[in-house]
């Protein structure tokens, strides 16, 4: 599996000596990257640039984020062809694909600063109504531990991790798009059919929060998410739109909430805030 993983290259190391800076010969894994087709019902649908694990969560879960299908019982048959790089999507009779929904948007993930919830789609998104209280102290608690878990990025680096957590349940996974892993997520929930846990779920991510990050949160429903970096403006918008707790800058004892602090035990607000000049 590590070969269709990374690939290793003679490259030069920079190292600071007594005289100055050192080149030295040495041997470098570097990430991999496939380019994954998606067909359905025959008709090439998307193509994701993609860490080379979890192809058929990657594709259900996609379908599902874009608004494609549903529900896992809207898919008949989803097989992962390695010689061609697709995974094929057969839907259940009586479920079809509109064109509207067949088109692959360049977002944050993919080179823009970000996007809107489609208007043809937005029916399909609503407010998060989890009414659940969630420990700041159990949030922060186990970022710490996501933090360091991920054994790819130990090893090769190039990847970003997510954690989708309740306490009966977890799923962790991987990829070199941050938008890719929580896709992953989806398509895991709805294969093993519990993507209602979603609504009780928090997502710990370790790269920034973008609006296509969040715009797939609130397609499952997610109620929390917790990031090691930073939100964007669109996302914290989208967070406060669709009532989602927003955390982010969450590293060792510190980090922010940008919105649904009320979901948040443990975490009493200030009498008023105190604005600090720091000129």
């Amino acid at each position: 599996m590590e070969d269709a993983i990374f690939e290793e290259f003679d490259v030069l190391k920079i190292s600071r000596g007594d005289g100055g800076y050192v080149l030295e010969d040495v041997c470098k894994p570097v990430i991999s990257e496939i380019s994954l087709k998606i067909y359905v019902n025959g008709i090439e649908t998307a193509s994701l640039l993609c860490l080379n694990r979890q192809q058929e969560e990657l594709a259900l879960g996609f379908l599902y984020s874009e608004g494609v299908i549903s529900s896992g019982e809207d898919v008949g048959e989803v097989c992962y062809n390695e010689r061609a790089m697709a995974v094929l999507v057969t839907l259940r009779e009586g479920v079809s694909v509109k064109r509207q929904e067949s088109l692959r948007s360049i977002t944050a993930g993919c080179g823009k600063c970000f996007t809107y919830i489609n208007p043809l789609k937005r029916s399909q998104f609503r407010k998060v109504d989890s009414a659940g209280r969630f420990s700041l102290e159990d949030i922060m608690r186990r970022m710490r531990d996501f933090a360091g878990r991920s054994d790819i990025f130990r090893l090769v680096g190039g990847v970003h991790s997510l954690l989708f957590y309740t306490p009966g349940y977890s799923v962790f996974s991987e990829d070199i798009g941050r938008h890719n892993c929580l896709d992953k997520v989806a398509g895991t929930l709805l294969k093993e059919g519990r993507l209602a846990l979603a609504e009780e779920g928090i997502v710990f991510i370790s790269g920034r929060v973008t609006s296509e990050i969040m715009t797939k949160a609130i397609r499952l429903g997610i109620p929390v998410i917790v990031s090691k970096s930073t939100p964007s403006a669109a996302a914290v918008k989208l967070a406060n739109e669709y009532n989602i707790t927003l955390l982010g800058y969450a590293r060792s004892d510190t980090g922010y909430v940008y919105s649904g602090a009320g979901r948040l035990s443990e975490a009493p607000r200030p009498a008023a805030r105190q604005f600090i000049n720091t000129v």
